[in-house]
Formats: C-alpha cells, structure tokens, sequence
C-alpha cells in the first residue's frame, strides 16, 4: 500500500485559515539540543520557524537531510585550543520511514530514505529528513549525508542535488503537491531546474510556485561554481547546458547559486530591512531576478524565553526578577568553572559574546588594544566578567586562531574565558545568565543576527554595532546600547579601529558605570528591551508574514519598482 502524507498525520491538523501547502527546503534545523543537524544561525531561524508554524497549525512541511555525524562536535586539544570530533549520532525519537527511492547523482544511481520527526515530539510542523546511509549504496554515496557542509566541493554538491531533487521527489513518494516550495537559502537550487521539468519547461509555472530567501551577503555564504561540474554532478536534472544557462542568464562556466536563486524564484525576500537593502544594491541591476522583499528574522518565543523571568518583569517585582537572573547566572558559571576552572561572581556585570566565528562577526574586536582591554578586565572598581563561545566551521582555519588566541589570552585572566560546545543549550544558558550580549559584526555584513533577539527575551541588553535587525529594534540607551554607524566603505583596518575605539568608550563610560552606578535605570533599560521585543521579534509575526507575503502571493505582472526605502511595493 503506497504512503501518503496523511499517513504520517497523527496530531498535526492544519487550520483552515492556512490552507497554502508549503513545502519549505533547509539544509539544517536547530529544533532540540538532541538532534544535531545544523551549525549556526540559519539552522536556529529555521528550527524557530517551524516551531510558530506549528503553534499556528500552518499547512508547512520542513524538509531537510539527517546529517549522520551532525555538523561537528566543539572538543579542546591538550592545551584548551580547539578540535574537532565527528561522531556518529543515533536517534531513537525519528521515525524510520519505508520510503526508498533513487535519484542519480554523478551519472550513478543513489538510494533515498526518509526519517519523519513527528510534531508532537518537539512542538514543530511534520519534518522529513532525507539520507542516503543505506546499504543498497556504495560507502561514497553512502557519505553524501555524513557531514554537514563537507569541506570536498563534491561532497557539498552531491548534497544539494539530495536537498533539491531528492525532496522534492520524496513528496511525489507522499502524493503531495504543494501549492509553494520555499528554498530557505540556495543550498536546495536543483530544485528549480527539476520543477523546470516537472511543469514541461514552463517557466512561468516554476516561478508561480518557488520563493527564495537569502540570508547573508557574504561571498563565503553565496557560492559560485563550475557549470560543467555541476552538469557532470547531475545538478540540472539532465537539461541541456545551453538551456540552464538561458535560464539562469550564465554567460561563463561559473554559475553562481544566489543569482540563478533570485531568477528562478518568483519571489524572493532578505532577513531585515538593512539586509533587503543591501540585497538590492548586490544585485538590483541583474536581469529578471524576482521582487525582493523584506521579511525580518525573529526567535520563538515559546522555545528560547524563560515563563517565570517575564512573569517577574511584568510584575514590575524587581527583588524576584534579580534573584532570577542570579539563579542563571551561577548556572552558567557552572558550566564556565566545568570547563575552564574560573569561578565567577553572581554579583559582577557579564558579558557575552557569542556567535559563529566568522571574520566578520569579530570575536576578538576586544582585543584590538590589549592594553586598554587589560585595564577593563582589572579595573577594580568596576569588574567585569566575559564570556566568549561559538563554532567556527572545521575547516575555517582563520576562525580557529582566532578561538585559539582568545583561549590563550583568557589563561592569564580569571575573569575572562572561551567556551566550547556553543548549541542550542549552551546557547540559551548564556542568553540567560548573561547581562550585556556584544555584537560586534562590520555594518551590512550581518543580513540579520538573531542572537541578540533571544538575549532580550531573557533579560540581557545588547550592546551592538548598527547592523542587521538592530536598527529595526535600537533605541539607544534606552532599550540597548549601540555604537555610533560606521562607514562601511573604509578599508577594514580603519572600520576596526574606529569601531573597537568607539565600544571601548561605550563600555568604559556608559554601560560599565551604570550597572554599577545606577542599577533603578540598568532595570528600566532590560525592562524597556524585554517589552520592545516582543511581539515583533518572536517568530509569530515571521511565519505569518512567510505565509502572507510569500507563499499565499501570486507574482503579478503589477510590481513595481523599488520604493524610497529600497523594498519592493506589491499592487494586490
């Protein structure tokens, strides 16, 4: 008896105001601690997204890879430095399907299965995760979902040929036709060009039914690669070459992933306002790519904040509401004296910095000068204590000196340290016990950030260069703190300086003083930022403007230019 999609319904029902199908592709998903496919930021806004589609019953399915040995595991050398430990993850909670089915990748037959994650086990929409670990394959096809973003381009490649075809060939196994195939980044592209020949190479019947979402404009984040090896790996669902490049409007034998995303698309949208902008510039003069809206990033705050500290803060009990963030604070500082023997006061000012170690996200923007940054962590008047932890990819070598240098330079400090591990728990135990979260990426390089959005629901206030969704949230010195904008088009050497410059003087004269010095308007601040956050930036308003503004809405020949504010208007 074939398997349908129903069959795997048990409590999930969606509303009838969400009618829509919308099958949505991702290459990771934080949903739970336990389940580790994913390694930073876009996995954490996809596992929030799927968790307010399911408390909104949304007619949404996730899509995604069951990563065998996760992303990696964050371990430590001999001397505290980094390493790296791929281990292989099992997973009692998933539930194995009897699909099977083979798409080819490099001229090659390869088998396809499918796990289900059930909505009931984390709170999240029906989520099939795709592998290729059988054993009607050989050991190469068998690595294809082995690890998270392999570091062999093949590897990589082979990947997004599963994510695009094989999905959307699982759904054919499950009778279901979604109305709209969201591509949550480009990673799933072949998906086009196989809804490109699904729907006898109409264009206009792909377009009706396929949005985009860019998340980073970063070289690093939007890949380019050879045509020919693409078509050899089978990227194009056998169209002739002649054909994707017509498509995708490739005049080289480079094709490059976000542009052809935006052209195949019939809508597409950025991750804050600044980013949408940003996306606009990038690209707003290529041929035919899609509208670009702007739809902002936003955590679940169901998931990510603690009931019993806003039930304090909205007491107005701030005796309650302290004794709370102490109780997570020695929490955290468990973990810090677990994994590098300091001991930390419940009652000193903690700041935390924590994110992907990406280059521009400037971990070690503190220690631009060492000698003032020395006189900061000793200044006894005024102590301070911080916490840096986050996950360079395994192969970013530049990322791991810096953790590494940091490691190092906290050896000789007990009031500083670098952790490991940086997940979804460790993650929402920083948030939690910290008092300022740093963020301190170069300005238009961070599309979004949502870090800081989970540390204000738990009581921190952010501290933050003018980028991403922080314009869209910032009052500065009264829900957050936020160093003055920088020129992005300076060399980086000068953006650096004048932005480590700049939060050595917002650190050493406004927030440091008035932790310390004025506690009643310390409170005001967090209490200001806990209300401001909400509801825009919980994950409600997100999904419902996914399904609003993309899924449910047709590309009309009636969309107009770009508006004042660099978003794209939508006559309806």
């Amino acid at each position: 008896m074939a398997t349908t999609f129903q069959d795997f319904l048990q409590s999930y029902q969606a509303d009838p105001a969400y009618q829509n199908r919308t099958a949505y592709f991702c290459m990771e998903y934080a949903i739970h601690q336990s389940l580790k496919i994913y390694s930073g930021g876009l996995g954490f806004l996809a596992g929030s997204h799927m968790r307010s589609a399911y408390e909104f019953k949304q007619n949404v399915i996730g899509i995604g890879i069951l990563w065998k040995y996760g992303y990696y595991d964050q371990t430590r050398k001999g001397d505290q430095t980094m390493d790296v430990l791929f281990q292989e993850k099992v997973y009692g909670f998933l539930e194995k399907t009897d699909i099977k089915f083979s798409i080819q990748i490099n001229h090659a037959p390869v088998w396809v299965t499918a796990y289900y994650l059930p909505p009931e086990v984390f709170g999240t929409v029906p989520v099939f995760l795709l592998s290729t670990d059988l054993p009607e394959n050989d050991y190469l096809a068998q690595t294809t979902t082995h690890r998270l973003y392999d570091q062999n381009l093949e590897a990589r490649i082979a990947a997004s040929i599963l994510l695009g075809i094989g999905g959307a060939r699982l759904l054919e196994e499950l009778h279901y036709q979604p109305d709209s195939y969201h591509l949550n980044e480009s990673h799933g592209l072949p998906l086009a060009f196989y809804l490109y020949t699904k729907y006898n190479k109409d264009i206009k019947e792909v377009k009706k039914r396929l949005v985009f979402t860019n998340h980073t404009p970063e070289e690093a984040g939007n890949q380019k690669t050879d045509i020919y090896l693409l078509e050899r790996m089978g990227f194009f669902s056998d169209l002739p070459l002649s054909e994707v490049r017509t498509l995708s409007d490739t005049h080289t034998n480079i094709l490059d992933h976000t542009l052809a995303a935006f052209r195949l698309a019939g809508l597409s949208n950025g991750v804050s306002k600044m980013h949408t902008q940003v996306l606009q510039k990038m690209w707003g003069r290529a041929s035919d790519i899609s509208p670009i809206l702007s739809i902002t990033n936003a955590q679940n705050f169901t998931y990510w904040a603690d009931k019993e500290l806003y039930s304090t803060f909205q007491n107005k009990d701030t005796d309650k509401f302290t004794d709370r963030k102490k109780f997570f604070k020695r929490q955290l500082f468990e973990e810090v004296a677990d994994q590098t023997g300091e001991i930390y006061n419940e009652n000193v000012l903690t700041i935390v910095w924590s994110r992907r170690f990406a280059a521009y996200k400037r971990a070690d923007l503190l220690l631009y000068d060492t000698d003032r940054f020395i006189q900061l962590l000793t200044n006894k008047k005024y102590p301070v204590q911080i916490i840096w932890a986050g996950k360079p990819y395994p192969t970013d070598y530049t990322g791991i000196s810096v953790f590494n240098r940091l490691v190092h330079f906290t050896k000789k400090y007990f009031n500083c340290s670098v952790l490991v591990g940086y997940e979804l728990k460790l993650s929402a135990m920083l948030k939690r016990g910290a008092d300022v979260w740093l963020n301190t990426p170069r300005i238009t390089h961070e599309a979004s950030g949502t870090s800081g959005m989970t540390a204000a629901m738990n009581g921190a206030l952010n501290c933050s260069t003018p980028d991403g969704w922080i314009p869209e949230f910032a009052r500065n010195n009264e829900n957050c703190f936020v160093l003055p904008p920088n020129d992005p088009t300076l060399p980086e050497h000068e953006i650096d300086e004048i932005d480590a410059l700049n939060l050595y003087k917002l650190l050493e004269e406004v927030v440091i003083p008035m932790y310390y010095e004025d506690p009643k308007q310390w409170q005001h601040m967090v209490n200001t930022s806990m209300t401001d956050i909400l509801p825009y930036f919980d994950s409600g308003r997100m999904a419902k403007e996914y399904y609003e503004l993309l899924y449910t809405h047709h590309v009309s020949p009636e969309v107009t230019n770009l508006s004042n504010d660099g978003l794209v208007n939508l006559k309806v």
